[in-house]
């Protein structure tokens, strides 16, 4: 794969935002446009039943922070550049308060990200994603397995736990308060 990526051109992320909408539907990988396909109507359901019960959460608890939909970019790394796609994400108030310009991809990691496993993504890709948020400041990842209706929660690469249709799903310290049975996001 690294020799498939030093034969592509690589592009900015500011080169990607430029680009029609029809032309970025993708991720920027160290500087390499991988396109992305539409989710299958399984993974949208999930990543949507997602993002309401933290959007609820949100909305009562005033003020915590931003939620973005799938297709939101994160500039991750420049030099070269990454830009992630979460299919659900958050990020704090404060932090979303620092963004200098309404335009352009969010400058910086979500605090949390959300990404619903599709069967056609291999490990390596899922793991790159993966080291790729954490590297960047990500506070927790939720990898989202719709086949095994598992939900690998990540603080870190050693700070992992595997959560199973008995159990609830929480917020943490990021989100303090939020939690939802693990089968209702799958139901």
């Amino acid at each position: 794969m690294l020799a498939e990526i030093a034969e592509q051109k690589t592009i900015t992320a500011d080169a990607l935002y430029q680009k029609p909408p029809e032309e970025r539907r993708g991720e920027l990988v160290k500087g390499v446009f991988v396109k992305m396909s539409p989710a299958g109507h399984t993974h949208g359901r999930i990543a949507a039943t997602i993002l309401i019960l933290i959007g609820q959460f949100v909305r009562q608890t005033r003020e915590m922070g931003q939620l973005y939909t799938a297709e939101t970019g994160f500039l991750l790394s420049r030099e070269p550049d990454t830009v992630r796609a979460p299919d659900a994400a958050f990020v704090t108030a404060e932090r979303a308060a620092q963004q200098a310009s309404e335009l352009g991809f969010f400058d910086g990691a979500p605090d949390l990200a959300v990404e619903v496993i599709s069967p056609s993504e291999t490990v390596e890709s899922v793991e790159a994603k993966l080291i790729d948020y954490l590297e960047a400041g990500t506070q927790i990842v939720w990898l989202v397995y719709p086949r095994t209706q598992t939900i690998m929660v990540y603080r870190s690469l050693t700070d992992a736990e595997v959560l199973t249709i008995i159990d609830d799903l929480k917020g943490g310290d990021l989100l303090p308060g939020f939690s939802a049975p693990v089968k209702e996001i799958f139901s």
